[in-house]
């Protein structure tokens, strides 16, 4: 987990991170990340929950056409609860993909083409068409490889305490402190997900990282900080 700060939103925000960037890139639909998306290297994924959402807005504006596609989203979802519960390999994952979702995939998206030809663009149920239209082929591309996510909800989950802590201390003091509080944010995330308790880990850092070696740093990283604590135990 790498969190990084920026005191813009616009388009050089994201230069850091990926302007070299190659391989799978899974956003919102949030405008910047399109011309990244468009690069020959990359393979843009949309998200679905994202585009569940737009047609949730609809259910008061066409509740017939919004609960059509919200019926063939969730049957998209069940195909990765059943391979997430039979506990499916990668392989595996793609192909129940294969085998059940591209179809759900394929009637949704030629369902949409009629549908959006008879639909007024301003409404709510015109936009949600609109925006899965609009990124169709990033929306199928979790179908290339069984390890890629139908939405990025797990990333959403993990900055949701960003959201948080923004709404409680408002500022950060200064664009310097802005961007320390994204390193230490990383560093905690790492210990969540490496199952290690953020304040052992911290106190154990701040002890020794005076007397390591510069060569041997990453041994203070929180993904090797059980190994360290382990061996010492022995």
């Amino acid at each position: 987990m790498l969190f990084d700060y920026s005191p813009t939103r616009g388009g050089i925000a994201a230069v850091p991170m990926l302007g070299n960037f190659k391989g799978y890139l899974q956003t919102d639909g949030y405008s910047v990340y399109e011309k990244y998306g468009k690069k020959k290297e990359v393979t843009h994924l949309a998200c679905w929950a994202h585009a569940r959402r737009e047609f949730e807005k609809s259910l008061d504006n066409d509740k017939p056409r919004a609960e059509k596609a919200l019926l063939m989203i969730q049957q998209l979802y069940a195909v990765e609860r059943k391979a997430k519960e039979e506990q499916l390999c990668a392989d595996q994952t793609k192909q129940i993909r294969l085998d059940q979702s591209l179809d759900i995939i394929n009637e949704m998206g030629k369902w949409i083409f009629e549908e959006i030809k008879a639909t007024l663009p301003k409404s709510q149920i015109g936009k949600a068409m609109a925006y899965a239209y609009a990124r169709w082929d990033a929306l199928s591309a979790y179908l290339y490889d069984g390890n890629l996510k139908i939405d990025n909800n797990e990333i959403e989950n993990k900055i949701r305490v960003i959201a948080l802590g923004r709404k409680n201390y408002l500022f950060a003091g200064s664009h310097e402190a802005a961007q320390r509080a994204a390193m230490i944010y990383s560093f905690f995330a790492i210990c969540k997900k490496h199952e290690v308790n953020p304040f052992q880990w911290l106190k154990y850092t701040l002890e020794n990282i005076m007397s390591i070696n510069q060569k041997n740093i990453k041994e203070l990283y929180p993904q090797n900080y059980k190994q360290i604590i382990g061996q010492s135990n022995m």
